[in-house]
């Protein structure tokens, strides 16, 4: 059986246990439980804190799990990178009183309240930068005003948050982090075939397919416009000087191409869904 760590609860939990169900995984019923056997699929899962599975895969207990790659780094576990997933994306940013801060190396001998203390210390040793890390578990951006932090390092998506508390970002990116599939060792039996379903459900969400006819005379124009992961499959229509062709394209490029395509010519074009894919 393949051992799989999966968030069981916060913003990796219900994108990352949907993946693993469009995957062709079993799902657990009962939102409690903390273990489920898929026995048709040889594997067992096992719902965890999202922080602590880094922790579990890198001490060999677990053989494979999904998390966030700042919360990989922070663990300081030996587990590595494998895929990245496609969701969960943030970026980690500095903030202090505005004003107070321009550039990183005003942060030497200040405090910095974070969550991540492993990821913010070794960033700031890199960058030889001495501070006092002030670990938080939650409500980071309180730190300054409460008088426990001078400056902060926290997950910055528009901003708002920390402008609400009366901070303004500076400094460099600290880490753009998103959801990770990470092992120890890709080698284990059982680790190949959750990649390729993985990214068989990565491929499905960003693409659909494409089905149009096209008069012959024109169908290198077209498929310029549309050229497909490796090239469209072109079918010839009965009595007619037409082809009907296939293709994937990116799903966010679909209404684009189908306009184009109707202005050179082409008729009768659908877009499908895929809904698995393996490539």
């Amino acid at each position: 059986m393949l051992r799989i760590a999966v968030p069981n609860k916060g913003s990796l939990s219900e994108t990352a246990s949907e993946m693993l169900k469009e995957a062709g995984y079993a799902g657990r019923r009962d939102p409690k439980a903390l273990h489920l056997l898929d026995e048709r699929n040889g594997v067992e899962f096992f719902f965890l804190r999202p922080r602590d599975i880094a922790t579990y895969v890198g001490s060999g207990a677990l053989d494979v799990g999904i998390t966030g790659r700042d919360l990989l780094l922070d663990s300081g576990s030996a587990a590595h990178e494998v895929d990245a997933l496609g969701f969960a994306d943030s970026t980690f940013r500095f903030a202090g009183t505005p004003g107070r801060f321009s550039d990183l190396q005003d942060l030497d001998g200040v405090r910095v309240a974070t969550s991540y203390p492993g990821l913010v210390g070794e960033f700031l040793a890199q960058h030889g930068v001495t501070a006092t890390l002030v670990k938080l578990d939650g409500a980071v951006e309180s730190a300054v005003r409460l008088g426990v932090a001078d400056a902060v390092a926290d997950v910055v998506s528009t901003g708002s948050t920390l402008r609400a508390a009366g901070l303004e970002i500076f400094g460099p990116v600290i880490l753009e982090s998103t959801a990770l599939l990470i092992s120890t060792d890709e080698s284990i039996p059982g680790i190949d075939v959750l990649r390729r379903r993985l990214q068989g459900v990565l491929v499905a969400r960003g693409y659909v397919m494409l089905d149009y006819d096209i008069p012959t005379d024109l169908l290198e124009q077209a498929t310029a416009v549309a050229s497909g992961i490796e090239s469209p499959t072109v079918s010839p229509l009965h009595g007619r000087d037409w082809s009907a062709v296939r293709v994937m394209i990116p799903r966010e490029d679909a209404n684009l191409i189908m306009d184009a395509l109707y202005d050179l010519g082409a008729r009768a074009i659908l877009v499908s869904p895929i809904h698995a894919a393996r490539l």
